[in-house]
């Protein structure tokens, strides 16, 4: 779509010969994550994202597309933007996978039950793919990525039409035309991450909160992670593109953005003209006319003291950071290639709450990892005792293919894992439980998202500090910000007592 040479970026789209041969292997597309993990940083450009060509903006007439997300926020605003250029084609949405005209399935490839997920799908369309092979059956997005999916996909999931990656989301009118003239198969996985592509047409729900990406891909390789190999290395969006995009939010009426990236501390750190780092770009922002701006995910590593004395500052700048532990031993941290010691995490979360007195921390822990002794997972329970997060998301260990990790001898028996697992989440849980006490009684401000997902007559909205509370309130409340008092503390969310409208 640019005038760049991509061919040293992309493996050849995959095109079965006139036989109607099905490849064997990923490597027989040219896909191979040997070859993404001895990448080397590559020059990036920012393009602008072409017009469809007019002989696809037609395509989806009278067509319908379902779109099924799988996995973090970044997967769901790619799937704003797979959407957003799926309708500048004519297609229109429907939640209804079997009578869609085109199948898209945007996944995610960091947990193994996510990847399950995506297969029952499959395994359940392949009935309707027969009875209806015009349909156009499609994988995208980070188990693509990943050679070991890609060949299940080739050899037992034949019925796919369409496999793309991360990096080529901009390829799909070209990708689908492909998918539908020629019948048959079409691969296209970039193992080397493409450019930053501007302008990219997408579709936001609600008109109230909204995603903003502020980099792509992440260079830390912590060993079990596989999203190095799946988003690619660090690529950070110029700022003046940043900005143009948040203040063309505020002027549409929204009221809450945040930033993404796979490490948004990393932010700045490759853009060799300038000296202009997340803090930077967290300061100028906090100028822009927006009611709240969060950001996810950041790595302690990275998170400096310039970025603390901004968040400081408060104003649009909502005081709710997540912040990544993993693991609470340092011997485990140096085993996942953490970079940071249990020490100088405990040093990060003293300035952090030092700074922001009402600081609202939560993390993401895993336990089980290879060689987690139970003295190493007692390191964990007490760090979370220690810092008090007011929420905790904890995963058992899954090994993925091709991380350093899926190596290591995974020596921890299964009824173990799960049973740590279960006093890691009493612990949390009781601490949030605690920390939501706290709050009874005070006055909060919440941005009002909609009626209760259990009560139509129950108003939902979240804090600052991202906290669910409900509330009975008029129904004119909603898309505003309120306040209410807290009544009744509970575990996961909070119930709270209406008390008028905030004037913004």
């Amino acid at each position: 779509m640019s005038e760049k040479d991509y061919s040293k970026y992309f493996q050849t789209t995959y095109k079965p010969d006139e036989k109607k041969k099905k490849p064997k292997s990923a490597e027989d597309v040219g896909y191979s994550q040997k070859e993404a993990k001895r990448r080397g940083k590559e020059e990036i450009m920012v393009v602008n994202f072409d017009p469809i060509p007019d002989e696809l903006k037609a395509l989806g007439n009278g067509k319908t597309y379902c779109l099924v997300t799988f996995g973090c926020q970044m997967n769901e605003h790619d799937s704003e933007t797979i959407a957003g250029i799926l309708e500048n084609m004519g297609y229109t949405s429907t939640e209804d996978e079997k009578s869609a005209d085109i199948v898209l399935y945007n996944t995610c490839a960091v947990r193994e039950n996510a990847e399950d997920k995506v297969f029952g799908h499959l395994g359940a369309l392949k009935a309707v793919k027969m009875e209806r092979p015009d349909m156009i059956l499609g994988v995208c997005g980070c188990m693509s990525q990943d050679e070991s999916v890609v060949n299940r996909i080739l050899q037992k999931y034949q019925h796919v039409d369409l496999i793309f990656g991360t990096h080529n989301i901009h390829r799909l009118p070209i990708l689908l035309r492909d998918a539908l003239y020629s019948k048959e198969m079409v691969v296209e996985v970039w193992a080397k991450e493409g450019d930053v592509i501007e302008n990219m047409p997408k579709v936001r729900e609600g008109g109230l909160k909204a995603w903003v990406n502020i980099m792509y891909g992440c260079d830390k390789f912590c060993t079990y992670c596989i999203v190095p190999y799946t988003r690619g290395k660090e690529r950070s969006r110029l700022p003046e593109d940043v900005i143009a995009e948040v203040r063309d939010l505020a002027r549409q009426g929204y009221k809450e953005i945040t930033l993404l990236g796979q490490n948004v501390n990393a932010y700045g750190k490759d853009l060799t003209d300038r000296e202009y780092l997340f803090g930077d770009l967290m300061d100028d922002i906090r100028k822009i006319d927006i009611p709240r701006v969060r950001f996810t995910t950041s790595h302690p590593r990275d998170f400096d003291d310039h970025l603390i004395e901004v968040i400081a500052k408060g104003g649009n700048l909502v005081e709710h950071i997540h912040l990544p532990v993993q693991s609470g031993s340092t011997e485990v941290l140096k085993k996942m290639a953490r970079k940071y010691s249990r020490e100088q995490y405990l040093e990060l979360v003293r300035k952090i709450k030092q700074a922001i007195p009402g600081a609202v921390l939560t993390t993401d822990i895993i336990v089980g990892f290879p060689g987690e002794t139970e003295e190493q997972f007692q390191d964990t329970l007490s760090i979370v005792e220690e810092v008090r997060y007011d929420s905790a998301y904890t995963f058992i260990y899954s090994p993925r293919h091709g991380t350093p990790a899926a190596g290591m001898e995974d020596d921890i028996p299964e009824e173990v894992k799960k049973e740590r697992l279960q006093r890691l989440i009493e612990v949390v849980n009781r601490i949030a439980r605690e920390k939501n006490e706290e709050m009874r009684g005070q006055i909060v401000e919440l941005l009002v998202e909609g009626e209760s997902k259990t009560n139509p007559d129950v108003l939902s909205g979240r804090t600052r500090g991202n906290k669910l509370v409900n509330f009975v309130g008029p129904k004119d409340c909603i898309g505003k910000f309120v306040h209410v008092r807290i009544t009744e503390p509970q575990t996961w969310t909070l119930k709270g007592e209406y008390l008028a409208l905030v004037e913004v």
